[in-house]
């Protein structure tokens, strides 16, 4: 409870769930996050580093005094729209930033887009919404969601995994997860599993691979999915028979439940704490005192929305105006704790990616580490079908 206050207060008093209020002429945004049930750490790492940039600023972006109104969506679509309508129609929010899981994202983007609200997504990043769904008033400081998947595609077939196991949750990302992977590996998928959103008990399809055999399994396993996943892997004694790759599932959210068990597994990822430039130094510095934990890509996208609102705003002079607020964005003037990042035709991160590994680091921390780079500087699959007005 002390860090979700802590979390809110940015130079001034919490006001039910919401940071202070801003002047009339601050700048009010709508942040929208998981932030209950087993996946809320994901959402705490995203909203914290959001919070965090805002705090640097002196509760200020742009120099403009701002209020940061943090919404739980509960992981349920409709609450979620709900939600969202009552910050545009009754708090009236000059912006919308967050949004962790792809089924929320495709439920809210419309109404927001569609009432002409700037969106910064800071991590769910669905295919139609990159593609020819598209829209000028979205950004986002994350990924395409098929990206961090497409490394462990490419990893695979640099190993020579001649058969491969993939497995998801049957929704939107888990769909562009195995899409993704599927673009950069050269072998044979044997089987395609796809779990339940939110399943905590593997032990099918645990079942299922060890009958298998596969040369690797690749996996998508967000959240208290993924803590799960890797304890029962473990368990059933596959992690030394059957290579364990994957992405979103042994990473800073999900290190401090697992901890030796993932250490040595391989995942995809765009930035990990040990990307050396002075922005993330400072960052993961800064991070880790405030809030007493280690930073997740979760948390560093938040951040990073933050900062590029930061740097907007700025540009603007401090100016709101939509048409002037698009076109500063569209230039990305701040400084990403990734290095390289500059927006693509379809407003989505052209960016490194890398393959990280778990490690057990200072202080007994368990953290990401980049072990080589796979793709630098790219973009998505989809821009080509975007069409910006």
């Amino acid at each position: 409870m002390k860090r979700i206050l802590s979390a809110l207060t940015v130079g001034a008093a919490v006001l039910s769930g919401t940071m202070a209020p801003a002047a009339a002429d601050g700048l009010k945004i709508g942040f929208l996050a998981t932030l209950s049930g087993p996946p809320a750490v994901l959402g705490q790492h995203m909203r914290d580093g959001f919070l965090l940039a805002v705090k640097q600023g002196g509760g200020k972006l742009g120099g403009l005094e701002t209020e940061v109104i943090v919404v739980d969506d509960e992981l349920k679509p409709d609450a979620a729209i709900t939600k969202v309508q009552g910050l545009l129609e009754r708090d009236k929010v000059d912006m919308m930033a967050g949004v962790v899981f792809s089924n929320v994202m495709m439920a809210v983007y419309k109404p927001i887009i569609q009432s002409e609200t700037i969106f910064i997504g800071a991590n769910a990043g669905p295919s139609p919404i990159a593609g020819k769904g598209c829209s000028p008033y979205f950004f986002s400081t994350s990924y395409q969601n098929d990206q961090n998947h497409e490394v462990m595609g490419r990893y695979a077939s640099q190993q020579g995994y001649g058969k491969v196991v993939v497995m998801a949750p049957n929704y939107q990302a888990g769909k562009d997860a195995i899409a993704g992977f599927k673009r950069h590996y050269t072998g044979t998928i044997v089987e395609e599993i796809y779990t339940k959103l939110g399943q905590l008990d593997f032990s099918a399809e645990l079942a299922r691979i060890a009958d298998e055999r596969p040369d690797a399994l690749f996996t998508f396993m967000p959240g208290g999915m993924g803590v799960n996943l890797v304890k029962q892997y473990s368990q059933a004694g596959l992690k030394d028979l059957v290579p364990f790759l994957s992405t979103f599932t042994v990473d800073e959210t999900t290190l401090p439940a697992t901890k030796d068990m993932a250490v040595g597994l391989y995942s995809g990822a765009e930035w990990a704490s040990n990307i050396d430039n002075e922005a993330n130094n400072r960052f993961v510095r800064a991070f880790e005192a405030e809030y007493g934990y280690a930073p997740s890509l979760y948390a560093a996208q938040g951040y990073d929305a933050a900062r590029l609102i930061d740097g907007a705003v700025s540009m603007t002079g401090g100016s709101k105006d939509k048409k002037s607020l698009l076109s500063a964005l569209a230039a990305a003037p701040f400084e990403s704790v990734r290095g390289d990042f500059r927006f693509n035709t379809n407003q989505f991160p052209i960016q490194d990616f890398y393959l990280v590994k778990a490690v057990k680091g200072e202080g007994g921390k368990y953290v990401t580490e980049t072990v080589q780079k796979v793709f630098d500087d790219v973009g998505d699959a989809y821009a080509g079908s975007c069409r910006l007005k």
